[in-house]
């Protein structure tokens, strides 16, 4: 298998437990279209980030799939997480994660925790970037930020669920903070930017013109679609009838948000709106990865 595996050298940063304390971890990936076929041509970690081997459920010309490991499995505070992915002409990955991502509260210092997500794709190559759901506990202090750089042609399809508190232990997120940050670009052009704060204090975090009191929030976007306003009114017409969920298709973009209480739902509308949009985005059915069945 041509790929290269890396192990960084390691930080003495993470040694501290004051105000000043960082615990880095990083993971940088590159897939390429060799022989026929998506390789993982790179994979350099640093920390607690690594990668199962490369998966081709769909045949060896098909997608790579790629389980995005992170064994902590949460963030604390001082965690600094980097996840780099760029996907040459050619190429086409699907990257995931076997379980959900837990935000811890933060420590008595109220110290932040990062997660910086960059994504890029050149003119031809596909990205589907599919994580598992987020799960933000009480007190938890952190940002988040996703970039994605598409070129000429290429395409993305993506989501993020998040879910705040844990509502089953009678445990609401009441304090903390999270900013959030998305930022998608055409050959440096944006189409797509935002900024929001999770803040149980701010009154958008309970207004009816922002959060309302909703728990769980999710969004899948989509770009690359020929017909993309075609693929809105085939959402429209299969997803559940409700008003917790809207989609709309702005500068070549279609953007579907989900605004409620349940983390079940949001995961089965974005999970369904996917299989229903990849026969339109690159003409493959879905096909599931086996560790969301696990």
């Amino acid at each position: 298998m041509n790929q290269c595996v890396t192990a960084l050298p390691s930080s003495l940063s993470g040694h501290r437990f004051d105000r000043e304390r960082h615990w880095a971890a990083a993971l940088t990936l590159t897939f390429a279209q060799r022989h026929g076929a998506t390789r993982m041509m790179r994979a350099r970690h640093h920390g607690p980030l690594r990668v199962q081997r490369p998966f081709y459920p769909e045949g060896r010309g098909e997608a790579c799939h790629v389980y995005l490991l992170h064994p902590p499995g949460g963030l604390v505070s001082g965690d600094a997480l980097t996840i780099q992915a760029h996907v040459e002409s050619g190429a086409h990955a699907l990257l995931t994660t076997p379980a959900a991502n837990k935000l811890y509260k933060a420590d008595s210092q109220g110290v932040a925790w990062t997660q910086h997500t960059q994504l890029s794709v050149e003119d031809g190559g596909a990205l589907e970037w599919l994580p598992q759901e987020t799960l933000a506990f009480d007190g938890s202090r952190g940002e988040q930020r996703t970039s994605i750089d598409l070129h000429g042609s290429a395409r993305c399809l993506g989501w993020e669920v998040m879910a705040l508190g844990r509502p089953a232990s009678e445990l609401p997120y009441v304090s903390g903070r999270i900013e959030q940050h998305f930022r998608l670009t055409l050959d440096g052009k944006p189409l797509w930017l935002e900024r929001q704060p999770l803040d149980p204090l701010h009154p958008r975090f309970t207004g009816r013109w922002g959060q309302g009191g909703a728990t769980v929030q999710a969004t899948l976007w989509a770009v690359g679609i020929a017909d993309a306003a075609g693929a809105l009114e085939a959402l429209r017409e299969a997803l559940p009838d409700t008003p917790r969920w809207a989609v709309t298709v702005r500068h070549g973009v279609l953007l579907l948000r989900y605004l409620g209480n349940s983390r079940n739902e949001a995961w089965a509308i974005c999970e369904q709106a996917w299989h229903l949009l990849r026969p339109r985005w690159i003409e493959r059915a879905a096909h599931t990865p086996r560790i969301w069945l696990t």
